[in-house]
């Protein structure tokens, strides 16, 4: 069993030999090689040859996670030679500690660490797509907002504006907006934009734009005019995404935006968790 401060040791090591490659968290091999307790790069080498067999198994490329590169060492004497070094990202440190030999201590560490840190980076990624899907959404909210209002001034109240925006809904996904519902699993009462995947919400957002300025643009009035507008901008779009393979009422539902909030308030603390020391963690719980 390592004992806690062991590692501490061990986490500081390892956060210190990470370095920055092309903008890029990497490992250097010769740093890693040592700290995992290989004397000898060769049998260093045997250990990196089985990851990077696991790397491509896995359908990755191996140059990206671990190119090779050379780098200048000072000799005893004064002098300089060139050396090979590899430049291992995280996943490509993770696939070394998980071939390496677990009955050492740092290679058991290195086995959690990478796997924590790979962890990391997969919530990090993903929390990036559903901030963005959370953002895309609340700019839809606005875009309607600001469209009802413009034709609240061109005599449409807020049933005459509910009935463009489903006109609107069907143009796009080919579908009533109750039956859009009915195919994703929407709860009653709830807007089908809250399920919607980030490139249809955007494409909802982008033809209410397109609306509110057309309808102040050509100055129209009235529930017809206005209905066929939205509708002629809604078919734009969607001629536009279907032009490139992408059928709005093809694409399957979205998690609820609302659980989505719930779920990122929860990863942000695992993430600022994931990123403390042992020491830290006991000092914060």
């Amino acid at each position: 069993m390592i004992k806690r401060e062991q590692i501490e040791n061990l986490f500081r090591q390892f956060e210190t030999i990470c370095l920055d490659y092309h903008g890029v968290e990497c490992w250097s091999g010769r740093a890693l090689q040592s700290l995992l307790g290989y004397s000898k790069w060769e049998n260093f080498g045997k250990v990196v040859d089985k990851a990077k067999e696991a790397c491509r198994q896995a359908g990755e490329t191996v140059e990206n996670h671990f190119p090779l590169v050379l780098k200048v060492v000072t000799m005893p004497n004064g002098g300089e030679r060139q050396t090979d070094d590899l430049m291992l990202t995280r996943y490509a440190c993770y696939l070394i500690a998980q071939n390496g030999d677990s009955r050492k201590e740092a290679i058991a560490f290195a086995q959690n660490y990478f796997a924590v840190q790979t962890r990391r980076a997969e919530l990090i990624e993903q929390r990036l797509l559903d901030v963005e899907r959370l953002k895309a959404r609340a700019k839809l909210s606005q875009t309607e907002n600001q469209l009802s209002e413009i034709l609240y001034e061109r005599g449409i109240d807020s049933q005459g504006f509910a009935l463009i925006r489903s006109k609107g809904d069907q143009a796009l996904f080919q579908l009533s907006t109750a039956q859009l519902k009915q195919q994703m699993g929407v709860p009653e009462g709830r807007p089908v934009a809250d399920f919607l995947p980030t490139i249809s919400i955007k494409a909802k957002d982008l033809a209410a734009e397109m609306t509110g300025l057309k309808v102040q643009v050509k100055d129209l009035h009235g529930q017809l005019p206005i209905e066929a507008e939205h509708i002629d901008n809604n078919e734009a779009v969607r001629e536009m995404l279907t032009k490139r393979d992408i059928y709005p009422e093809q694409l399957p539902p979205a998690e609820d935006v609302k659980k989505l909030e719930r779920k990122l308030q929860a990863t942000a603390k695992e993430l600022k968790d994931d990123h403390l020391t042992p020491t830290a963690k006991k000092a914060a719980s």
